[in-house]
């Protein structure tokens, strides 16, 4: 198996396991409310929390999904920016990098 072919498996795994995170949270965010001020307001401040988790979930998600049409369309590993190669060392420590370090810099500066 290549590397390419690993990180996608890891991240179809990965991907799976948010989505059914995701389900659990709206199921969980739609459940009814109970009828009690104090309790509401608990409920309420919980919901907040959910929500933040959803959130960051999705967002993985859709980095996730990013990357894998990138897999699928062979586009991986180069740079969006420049179109030269984003390195094996920045995707091993970020594998939703687009771009390489040189036009990482250029965009943070």
């Amino acid at each position: 198996m290549t590397d390419t072919e690993a990180l996608k498996s890891q991240l179809e795994q990965r991907l799976s396991e948010l989505e059914a995170r995701v389900a659990g949270l709206e199921s969980d965010l739609r459940a009814a409310h109970s009828q009690d001020w104090e309790e509401r307001a608990s409920e309420i401040s919980g919901d907040e929390v959910l929500e933040g988790l959803e959130s960051s979930a999705m967002d993985e998600i859709t980095k996730i999904r990013s990357v894998l049409k990138r897999i699928d369309d062979d586009s991986y590993g180069a740079c969006s920016g420049c179109g030269k190669d984003i390195g094996a060392e920045r995707l091993a420590a970020l594998p939703f990098a687009v771009l390489c370090i040189q036009c990482a810099n250029k965009v943070a500066s």
